[in-house]
């Protein structure tokens, strides 16, 4: 399946839409520091998911599906951070949390689904 049809990549698309409209209201001094952060935390989401293409296993594409998840959490962990620091109102914060939530959820499953996918091929193979 091409990385474009996956729901969880399309979301996690979403997901960098939102928090590159997010960074551009934190204050200059974040420029090299948390923008910077986040704007590379939420491109590897999607990036990591699109590393499904051409992988041999599904051992392999689940390594990446991790990768993307820890990003994910290292997304929430920056959006508190901005709250906490009062960069950005909650309120401005809401849809990248319930996006980061929804990518979160979706990966889960997806995880889920890999992981029984490889435990069926193991008890297949003996």
């Amino acid at each position: 399946m091409n990385h474009k049809e996956l729901k969880v990549w399309r979301k996690s698309i979403e997901l960098v839409i939102e928090i590159y409209k997010l960074v551009k209201m934190l204050p200059k001094e974040e420029t090299y520091a948390l923008s910077d952060q986040m704007r590379r935390a939420a491109v590897s989401i999607p990036s990591n998911i699109s590393e499904e293409n051409g992988r041999e296993s599904d051992r392999e594409f689940l390594r990446f599906l991790l990768i993307a998840q820890g990003s994910n959490a290292e997304i929430e962990t920056q959006l508190i951070i901005c709250e906490e620091l009062g960069y950005i109102s909650n309120e401005q914060l809401q849809i990248a949390f319930q996006l980061n939530d929804e990518v979160a959820k979706m990966l889960k499953m997806f995880i889920m689904k890999i992981r029984r996918e490889l435990e069926a091929q193991q008890k297949a193979n003996g």
